[in-house]
């Protein structure tokens, strides 16, 4: 059973980054990979998916058809297919609420301003082979339909002969995905990243994956965006006499269960508290159908942390920057305010996680590892790009050039200087 670590007027513990990519990876297989499909395209792509999903496939079966998604369609329940909607109605109406606009600010003899533009295309990698992920098919093709990109292409792994979960080919279809392709891992991304005879070419991919995925996104980082490194899913819930050790239990779990390398992490005030949660973790997990991962997950990398008072409990929550940082506490919107680095922040005993994960809207394609320092989730930003406008009469550059001279000649760069200087020098000067 987890035992409570009590820092009361001790030093707060250490974390450090649990990074996909530290985590017996292996960038030089991954390498070869990108490198084979950026070579031999198709080719490559089906020879590693017969290697490592034992499908085999050719250009005419890679693509999901349309009687594969009409299928699909008539194997999704009404009640699920209802459910998935209103998610996405939810997730559609949150990300049109980020949109940026163009903008210029017009003042006599200059104009300055920003030119916003959805990406033309975007690869979406959503795991799969065994399960299925239909939540993160909207929570990445959503957003990129919202900003008004044009083309989305999903890439997922295929299942038994090739197959696809349906809940899963349906969501690509309720979130507007152009076309979605059997292949998954290090081949999938190579192949969104450079083009292949059957994939198209994107400008940025995005979602999820394991280590392979996330080595494989950091190797074409540069010839196409992305939009994070994920690593292992992460929770912190700060507590305080007011939660029920019930619900603390279930929401540590629920990321638990996702991988034996997922973190979860109770801080507290309530010394009652900690010890119901630990009891109540024990007994829960026995009734899990994911037990032993989740099991391995908490003795490995759960923890409960008793603190003398909230403050202590923001500060520490801080420090770890979680994905997930949960404040079931009597009055949550009290510590809003002490929030620095989370991924996304859940208030109250009523917005547990999984809310965040599948419905309420905010993308759940969130910064890990203690990114949350400097990162954001996904959202409409990461499918546009920004660009620069500036517009100056010759009235307004006269009054500007001498300085822009000087600061180009500080730098030693003496064509600059006379790139301006020379619109009022006299030609025979």
């Amino acid at each position: 059973m987890m035992r409570v670590q009590d820092v009361r007027n001790k030093p707060l513990p250490s974390f450090f980054s649990r990074s996909r990519l530290e985590d017996g990876g292996r960038p030089e297989a991954v390498r070869r990979i990108v490198e084979d499909v950026r070579a031999r395209g198709d080719e490559a792509l089906f020879e590693y998916t017969e290697k490592f999903d034992g499908v085999r496939l050719d250009e005419t079966t890679v693509c999901a058809t349309q009687n594969e998604i009409e299928a699909a369609y008539a194997a999704v329940p009404d009640d699920l297919l209802a459910a998935l909607r209103r998610a996405k109605a939810n997730i559609l109406d949150y990300h049109l609420k980020q949109l940026r606009k163009t903008w210029l600010d017009v003042r006599p003899g200059r104009s300055l301003g920003q030119l916003v533009r959805p990406l033309g295309r975007v690869g979406v990698y959503v795991p799969g082979g065994t399960a299925a992920y239909p939540s993160t098919v909207l929570m990445n093709a959503v957003p990129a339909r919202a900003a008004g990109v044009n083309e989305v292409y999903m890439v997922t792994p295929p299942g038994p002969g090739g197959s696809l979960p349906p809940l899963t080919l349906v969501a690509a279809a309720e979130a507007g995905v152009d076309a979605v392709y059997k292949a998954g891992g290090a081949q999938a991304v190579a192949a969104l990243a450079f083009g292949t005879r059957s994939v198209p070419r994107v400008d940025k991919i995005t979602g999820p994956g394991n280590v392979w995925v996330a080595l494989a996104k950091r190797e074409v980082f540069g010839y196409v965006g992305i939009d994070m490194i994920a690593g292992p899913s992460e929770i912190v819930v700060v507590a305080d006499a007011s939660a029920n050790a019930r619900f603390v239990a279930a929401d540590l779990l629920s990321q638990a269960e996702h991988d034996a390398l997922a973190s979860a992490v109770l801080v507290t005030d309530c010394e009652a508290l900690a010890e119901a949660v630990c009891i109540e973790l024990e007994a829960q997990l026995e009734r899990l159908p994911r037990e032993r991962t989740a099991r391995e997950s908490i003795e490995k990398h759960g923890a409960v942390f008793l603190v003398e008072d909230l403050r202590r409990a923001m500060e520490l929550a801080n420090r770890i920057a979680p994905e997930h940082l949960e404040l079931a506490v009597g009055d949550p919107h009290a510590l809003l305010g002490f929030v620095e680095n989370a991924g996304a922040v859940f208030l109250g005993h009523y917005a547990p996680e999984p809310l965040g994960d599948y419905y309420a809207g905010p993308n759940h394609v969130l910064p890990t590892s203690g990114t949350a320092r400097f990162s954001s989730p996904l959202g409409v930003d990461q499918f546009v790009k920004a660009t620069s406008i500036i517009d100056y009469s010759r009235e307004a550059l006269e009054g500007a050039w001498r300085d822009i001279d000087a600061l180009a000649r500080a730098e030693g760069l003496d064509a600059h200087a006379r790139a301006v200087r020379i619109r009022f020098e006299r030609e025979d000067g």
